[in-house]
């Protein structure tokens, strides 16, 4: 009897030890087929779906072997669904989670880029749209983050594309610029808009909006009065523009508002100022506005 107990608890206990096998052979199966699961669906490009399986496979497998690889593709899924904050979060949490992963300057790389289309949904893709127009708070956040992959990881495959980022990201804080001081100008904020176009040369050299700044400097002047620095103003611009619309061919500036005086219409003359009012002029000197 006492050796049929024995046999009885020895079976037991292989019982146990087989049992507790069969948990741990399930769950590699499931993690793994959960994992392609989300692959299909990031191929298929039904980025939703992606994002809920990425996140219910870290839940259930947090410490499983395709934990770090679905945080990164959880970023990307979440851009791609245009889900941008939410990328961003899913990058910092992963860039603290592990600050030393070989892939991490991908982490970087997408939270700058869903701050550069932060603003952007499924029809700003499709739609012409001026983002120079819009609010440029995510566009400064871009570049910052750009600026912190480029620095950090210089030799990073994402490098050269975030650099040319951060030209166009340049480029359009400069005409974002632009377009604030030509508003001036409409609303007679003449000393305003001219400080704009100086901010833009002092603070935005080699790029486009340069030579718009040194016109809004040179017409803000005109108006304020102050004709020796629009003189110097039209003389730089002449000198580095000389094919700027507002420079005709003898060097001097060209606008209804000179240094001779208010260049008027002759309805305006007729009607003593009642009709075809002068305006001041916008400077926008790209080649193509969209």
């Amino acid at each position: 009897m006492k050796h049929s107990l024995i046999f009885i608890l020895f079976l037991a206990l292989l019982g146990c030890s087989g049992n507790d096998e069969l948990p741990e052979m399930a769950a590699d199966s499931g993690e793994q087929q959960m994992y392609e699961e989300a692959q299909r669906y990031l191929r298929g490009g039904n980025f939703d779906l992606a994002v809920r399986s990425l996140q219910l496979l870290e839940s259930r497998y947090p410490f499983g072997k395709y934990a770090e690889q679905a945080q990164l593709e959880l970023i990307y899924a979440h851009y791609n669904a245009y889900e941008h904050e939410a990328a961003v979060e899913a990058a910092d949490r992963f860039i603290r989670l592990h600050p030393q992963h070989p892939n991490v300057d991908y982490a970087y790389y997408m939270k700058g880029l869903s701050a550069y289309t932060g603003n952007e949904d499924v029809f700003n893709r499709f739609l012409p749209h001026d983002p120079t127009q819009r609010d440029t708070s995510q566009a400064k956040e871009a570049f910052a983050e750009f600026a912190q992959l480029v620095s950090r990881f210089p030799d990073s495959p994402y490098a050269a594309d975030a650099r040319a980022r951060m030209i166009s990201l340049r480029n359009l804080l400069a005409r974002h610029e632009i377009n604030v001081a030509n508003y001036y100008l409409r609303r007679g904020a003449y000393l305003a808009a001219t400080n704009r176009g100086r901010y833009v040369v002092e603070n935005f050299q080699r790029t486009p909006a340069v030579a718009d700044g040194l016109a809004i400097m040179a017409q803000g002047y005109i108006l304020l009065g102050l004709d020796e620095l629009a003189s110097d103003s039209i003389e730089v611009l002449a000198l580095n523009y000389p094919d700027y619309p507002a420079i005709d061919e003898n060097g001097e500036f060209d606008s209804v508002y000179t240094l001779d005086g208010l260049q008027r219409s002759w309805i305006n003359k007729v009607s003593f100022g009642l009709f075809d009012p002068p305006q001041p002029p916008q400077f926008d000197n790209r080649p193509s506005v969209e």
